[in-house]
């Protein structure tokens, strides 16, 4: 006899919107919300939900819960075939944790959660979401909103397993050539900030934590930032951006 529950029946969700953000590529996302915070971002919705009504209220609210797809992760399409273990960042990219012990991108329903700040909501055409610090790729497929209430949701006391605290920030410098592009550039100040931020998390792989003479690219916005990790005298490691260039495809 088989005491196993019934599958269930499955739900099709519609994108309410679409993220336009920093971060062009996965690679040097903040591996959560907030880490960077001079990180920008807009929520677009899209017809039939761009209707202003929609989100009459919601300039009353600071943060936001977003719900969204990790639609640059594979599908795993067929039950038989989705991974159980996961194997988190935090925990030097070899140990394994069950999926649903973790935060990992790679899910069976591929569903993220993120807590943004709201910024502004402009309405001129449609409705565009103004956000900061947010995680998210560009192109993000957003599912839903919901108000962040932080005398129902904040919970300092609660045990977080093997993330009790935010990941230490490595020191991050720029040549002078790279600090010669930001100069130039009308943004430069904002996004200087933002390459410090997202270097300081460390974005190579997890395994590697150590000084190397490779030199990494991470693409933020419409530039290529070029760094390498260095052995500081103190003995700890630092990120050295070598280089600012202008991404490939771009003009």
């Amino acid at each position: 006899m088989n005491d196993r529950p019934a599958q269930p029946e499955t739900f099709p969700l519609t994108p309410i919107g679409l993220i336009e953000s920093d971060f062009p590529d996965k690679f040097g996302i903040p591996r959560q919300p907030g880490l960077a915070a001079a990180a920008r971002a807009s929520l677009v919705l899209v017809s039939p939900f761009d209707d202003p009504l929609a989100v009459r209220g919601l300039e009353t609210f600071s943060h936001l819960w977003l719900t969204f797809i990790f639609h640059l992760s594979p599908q795993q399409v067929a039950p038989a075939r989705w991974t159980p273990l996961v194997r988190p960042p935090r925990l030097g990219g070899n140990a394994k944790v069950g999926v649903f012990a973790s935060r990992s991108t790679h899910r069976p329903n591929r569903l993220g959660l993120s807590l943004v700040e709201l910024v502004e909501i402009d309405t001129t055409h449609g409705v565009r979401l103004k956000l900061r610090g947010a995680d998210l790729v560009d192109g993000t497929p957003v599912l839903d909103i919901k108000p962040y209430l932080p005398w129902a949701e904040a919970r300092p006391e609660a045990r977080a397993g093997f993330a009790p605290e935010a990941p230490p920030n490595l020191a991050v410098s720029l040549s002078p050539e790279a600090e010669a592009v930001l100069s130039a550039r009308p943004d430069g100040d904002e996004l200087g900030e933002l390459i410090r931020q997202v270097l300081a998390q460390d974005p190579r792989p997890a395994y590697r934590r150590t000084p190397e003479a490779r030199v990494y690219g991470v693409r933020l916005r419409d530039l290529d930032v070029r760094f390498q990790a260095l052995q500081a005298p103190a003995g700890h490691t630092t990120l050295r951006v070598v280089e600012i260039v202008l991404a490939a495809g771009r003009t």
